[in-house]
């Protein structure tokens, strides 16, 4: 019984330190594909000579991105499901965080670790 009771603590102590570290891996690779997304943009707009602010679709990107399987086969959503950029991406402009993984990880990394992709 005091065995059972000691693991039972332990657990439930350790448990949410696992979960915060769990959530800092999902904002380093969130943070890490966001900088892919921005250089698969950037060399999107030398090969197409887009000039700033066109338009880009996530199937112009994919050729872009097959460095990162996980990326490329995301369909533009980030570990948590959630879109980057709410779908769009543009020229010269870096891609977005949503504000839902933004609220789910906002306490293993602030706003400023995720400059310059959330707002």
């Amino acid at each position: 019984m005091v065995v059972l009771a000691v693991i039972i603590l332990v657990v439930s102590m350790a448990a949410p330190v696992l979960l915060r570290a769990r959530r800092h891996s999902q904002a380093t690779q969130i943070l890490s594909q966001l900088q892919l997304l921005q250089s698969a943009l950037d060399q999107y707009a030398l090969a197409a000579h887009s000039p700033a602010g066109t338009l880009v679709e996530w199937k112009d990107l994919q050729p872009y991105l097959k460095r990162d399987p996980d990326l490329y086969l995301s369909r533009g959503t980030d570990p948590l499901g959630n879109r980057y950029g709410n779908g769009h991406f543009a020229v010269g402009q870096p891609p977005k965080l949503s504000s839902s993984s933004f609220a789910t990880l906002s306490d293993v990394a602030p706003e400023e670790a995720w400059s310059p992709f959330y707002p």
